[in-house]
């Protein structure tokens, strides 16, 4: 298929489906392009002949997918509950379960001008000094989430917070065992460490599942213009999300990697200024980071090994996917380094 008409984009469909649903939102034909950049949940850019309006539609991957993933009820839920609110998210249209129109659920939000920050290369025009400040925002966005009653934004049922980190540990444990084909050394053994000395939760809240910056829009005034992919997303321990945030600060020194981390970039706080950031601002007890850092990397360590997986049976879409299964092993040993040295 051509740029325009991409893999599991039926724009002919989704058109008639607009017309039906959102009458006069749409004029004429539908272009689409897939964007770059995400490793699971597929993600497409899509504008009318009119160019003057612009939409995003996000589906499940192509292929094998692993239980309890990329549910897109829950993505559309939480963004129309958080919209209202002070949270930066998009817009929602409209969510369509009805798999004849795209061959799987998806939903519809609108388009939101921003640029997604990668790689240091991407930071470097930024200078030190508004890194610092672009990573800065991003806690303070995280503790804005964390703030949020869900219960005023209809959102009390949108998980079970009794249990949750056990919960997590087991559910990543199927995870894995639904793309293991290959011996991981570690692995295991990480899981039943984190098993072993699980902390005590907060208060819940809404959690992302998967904050760190390469999900968030940064506007030209380096202000947050959107939190993105919330396929993860719950209602549990914040500081899930705190330790993912540290996990993602923390260099990994590989050359090419295709996991996206700025850690490297000049004037990126360091994690320990970004916990007591959090800290300070949130009030809350943050002394167990070092299990949430070390549950962080393996839950990584289980992602990439889907989508490793995946791969291998050719349902992927994008670049970079070939280098996914060597960055499996790295994840696992941070994990146990974390967990030993604190």
């Amino acid at each position: 298929m051509s740029p325009d008409h991409p893999p599991g984009l039926d724009l002919d469909g989704l058109r008639a489906l607009l017309e039906r649903e959102r009458p006069g939102l749409v004029h004429g034909p539908l272009t689409g392009r897939l964007i770059e950049g995400g490793r699971s949940n597929l993600t497409y850019r899509v504008t009318d002949a009119a160019a003057a309006a612009k939409w995003v539609v996000r589906r499940p991957p192509l292929g094998h997918v692993l239980a309890t993933a990329h549910d897109m009820r829950r993505e559309h839920r939480v963004i129309s509950a958080l919209h209202p609110t002070s949270v930066p998210v998009p817009r929602p249209v409209l969510l369509c379960e009805d798999e004849k129109v795209l061959g799987a659920p998806f939903y519809v939000m609108e388009f939101v001008e921003g640029t997604p920050y990668r790689t240091v290369d991407d930071l470097a025009p930024l200078g030190p000094e508004r890194t610092r400040g672009v990573m800065l925002s991003l806690v303070d966005t995280l503790v804005e989430l964390h703030a949020v009653d869900p219960a005023e934004v209809g959102l009390a049922d949108f998980g079970r917070p009794e249990g949750f980190l056990d919960r997590q540990l087991r559910r990543w444990g199927k995870q894995l065992d639904s793309s293991r084909t290959r011996d991981l050394a570690g692995i295991d053994e990480l899981h039943a460490a984190l098993g072993r000395d699980l902390p005590v939760s907060p208060a819940p809240s809404v959690v992302h599942g998967d904050y760190r910056l390469d999900n968030v829009l940064i506007g030209p005034d380096d202000s947050i213009r959107a939190i993105l992919d919330w396929e993860m997303s719950t209602l549990g321990d914040p500081l899930t999300d705190l330790g993912l945030l540290v996990m993602y600060s923390v260099p990994l020194e590989l050359p090419d990697s295709p996991v996206s981390t700025t850690a490297a970039a000049p004037g990126h706080p360091s994690p320990a200024e970004l916990v007591e950031r959090y800290a300070v601002r949130s009030g809350r007890d943050v002394s167990a980071v070092s299990w949430y850092t070390a549950f962080a990397w393996f839950k990584l360590a289980v992602i990439l090994e889907g989508i490793h997986y995946r791969y291998t049976l050719g349902q992927t879409v994008g670049r970079g996917f070939d280098r996914i299964g060597d960055l499996v092993p790295v994840f696992i040993e941070h994990g146990l380094t974390t967990l030993q040295e604190g």
